[in-house]
């Protein structure tokens, strides 16, 4: 299959740690990620590949604009490279945990080129409660 999708409820532990979804870490293929919160109130995780392409957007972006650089500066700050242990665990630095009020329960939610790590309230309210009628859309993509 192409792409990150379904939704899973992990647990993090006391020390940050939350299971990274196996098929998460299958569609990866590989165990090197970037996480960041590029958008609040979620942190978004890119695969490797993923993140090659949007670090090439980022230097074009700087590159064209000499007004990017901090802006630039503040999104790279706050990214982490992240890989799986060997229970399939990823480790979200308390700093990022704060951003996004993660703390005991974790979704984790397929979004075709990445994962983004929600807290389940909050989740509800952002996307289940204000993502509107799905049936036009549903019959745009399905036919």
């Amino acid at each position: 299959m192409n792409g990150f999708v379904g939704q899973y409820e992990h647990q993090m532990d006391e020390k940050g740690r939350v299971s990274l979804p196996s098929a998460f870490r299958r569609e990866a293929g590989s165990d090197r990620f970037v996480l960041l919160q590029w958008e609040k109130p979620y942190l978004t995780l890119f695969p490797e590949s993923k993140w090659a392409a949007v670090q090439e957007r980022l230097v074009e972006y700087r590159r064209n604009d000499p007004r990017a650089w901090n802006r630039v500066r503040l999104i790279v700050a706050n990214a982490v490279e992240v890989s799986p242990d060997k229970q399939g665990r990823i480790l979200v630095p308390t700093g990022l945990q704060e951003a996004a009020g993660l703390s005991g329960t974790v979704v984790l939610s397929g979004n075709l080129d990445r994962v983004e790590l929600w807290d389940p309230s909050t989740y509800r309210t952002a996307v289940q409660e204000n993502a509107g009628d799905l049936e036009d859309l549903a019959h745009q993509l399905f036919g």
